[in-house]
């Protein structure tokens, strides 16, 4: 059933959709990461790296929710339950229990990382497709791409 009708082509809508749907996943997924690291991180930089990585968790659930409502614009049902996101995320994921500072700025790092390598491949596959998505993503992959460097800033030189 499709509650509402898109004003792209059948195609341009699945290329679209799927590029929404897969960025939603990644976004949801990475708004847990970011929770579980937050819970759980210890060490000397312990303050500023907690409130950093509240810092991703609400950007990340923020463009969650437009990507959703951009899926649904085009008349497409985002699917952001608990299930589908537990079958199908794969990005790096901290390890059980307490972190210290050094690994939860490296695993938030390959995990942004991550993301947007997949952002960028959605970003090329949409460009024909539809623009209007191809934005969206561009400017989330704007935001990961900050939130990258101000981790892999926190780690300079290397330490992990």
């Amino acid at each position: 059933m499709t509650v509402v009708r898109s004003t792209l082509s059948d195609e341009a809508r699945r290329v679209s959709c799927e590029a929404l749907q897969d960025t939603l996943v990644d976004l949801l997924g990475l708004s847990l990461i970011g929770k579980q690291a937050h819970w759980n991180v210890v060490g000397p930089r312990f303050r500023s790296i907690h409130l950093h990585l509240d810092e991703v968790v609400s950007a990340s659930r923020a463009q969650a929710d437009t990507v959703a409502e951009r899926a649904a614009a085009l008349g497409v049902s985002p699917d952001g339950r608990p299930e589908t996101i537990a079958k199908v995320f794969s990005l790096p994921a901290p390890k059980e229990g307490w972190l210290r500072d050094s690994e939860a700025v490296q695993v938030l790092a390959e995990a942004l990382g991550a993301a947007i390598t997949r952002l960028r491949e959605r970003i090329d596959a949409t460009e024909k497709a539809d623009p209007v998505t191809q934005d969206l993503l561009i400017s989330i992959t704007a935001e990961l791409e900050k939130q990258r460097w101000m981790f892999e800033a926190a780690n300079f030189p290397g330490e992990s």
